[in-house]
């Protein structure tokens, strides 16, 4: 690990923040939840405070054909993490763009480039090449973990981008760069990266609407503080929650919703590719969500639904709705 003499992890995204007199003043107003230390690392602590508090049997990520444990997942995301820098030579600080639809892989990918002490940079699915590569060349980006149902776009980033991409795939064990025949290779578990509470970890860039993407940084210490405010004293989330909902995890309404929050409830997930209306309320059914998060849009067609049928008994199991993307209608 390459390190400033302050004891930071030593990256293009640091040396990038604006000066420190324009970063905003924290005032946690005696706040102990977001009292962090200063040596963090906000993946293994979603997973081992999880681990350490019992909760390793519990379901953790559920799926279209099964489910994920919470110690299945730390598993999944230590392999991962050793194919990171043991095969691909990923070091502290260098950024990995992560392509993939909502799935427990995704969700594992994600965790372990920041246990690795890496950043992750996670793009819409639906972005393509030439977008991508935008992206690609402002982070600086030489990493990919992407789900090979997405390859041609990937494939297509070098007619782009002026940087190569050094990738695996999920998804099909079988494909030539697949990652899974690698991750079987290490079963030791993967000691977390030494990070610093505000070392980035993760870059989220914007839609580009008003112009080019910009890339927004995150710390390590951002993360779980973005789980111990609003979800811990709003949704107020307990082991026995099932988070579900439409936004990918490339999105940070997404990443928070069905992934950070349940993870530091102790909570269980649904993570689908697709969930329009009709599937999504299919879906809280089958799984008992009580925790929906998705767009205005679709919470009024969900109605509709209802409206027509004379029934909500399906999605009865819903206990809170967060709702995001644009205002949200009074009537609905």
């Amino acid at each position: 690990m390459h390190m400033h003499p302050s004891g930071h992890v030593d990256s293009f995204a640091r040396d990038n923040l604006p000066p420190p007199h324009l970063w905003p003043v924290i005032d946690a107003h005696g706040l102990n939840d977001l009292a962090y230390p200063e040596r963090l690392n906000c993946a293994a602590t979603l997973i081992d405070d999880a681990l350490a508090a019992g909760h390793g049997a519990r379901p953790a990520i559920h799926f279209a054909d099964g489910a994920w444990s919470y110690a299945e997942l730390a598993d999944r995301v230590d392999r991962l993490a050793h194919v990171l820098v043991a095969d691909m030579g990923v070091v502290s600080g260098n950024r990995v763009l992560l392509r993939g639809g909502n799935g427990p892989m995704m969700a594992a990918a994600w965790l372990a480039v920041v246990k690795a002490g890496a950043i992750a940079v996670a793009t819409m699915p639906l972005l393509r090449a030439r977008e991508l590569a935008v992206i690609v060349d402002k982070a600086e980006i030489d990493f990919c973990l992407y789900e090979k149902a997405l390859g041609d776009e990937v494939y297509a980033i070098a007619d782009h981008a002026a940087r190569p991409l050094v990738r695996r795939s999920f998804g099909d064990p079988a494909a030539d760069d697949a990652v899974e025949p690698l991750m079987a290779r290490h079963g030791a578990p993967f000691p977390a990266a030494d990070t610093a509470d505000d070392d980035v970890c993760l870059i989220a860039f914007t839609s580009g609407t008003t112009g080019k993407p910009k890339g927004t940084m995150h710390f390590h210490r951002d993360v779980l503080a973005i789980c111990d405010c609003f979800p811990r004293y709003v949704l107020r989330p307990t082991a026995d929650d099932v988070f579900i909902g439409s936004p990918p995890l490339a999105f940070t309404f997404g990443l928070g919703g069905l992934l950070l929050f349940p993870m530091r409830a102790f909570a269980a997930t649904v993570l689908l590719p697709r969930l329009p209306p009709a599937e999504l309320i299919a879906a809280i059914a089958r799984f008992r969500a009580t925790v929906c998060f998705t767009a205005p849009t679709a919470y009024r067609a969900m109605l509709d639904r209802f409206y027509e049928a004379g029934s909500c008994d399906p999605i009865a199991s819903l206990r809170k709705c967060v709702s995001a993307g644009e205002t949200l209608p009074a009537p609905t």
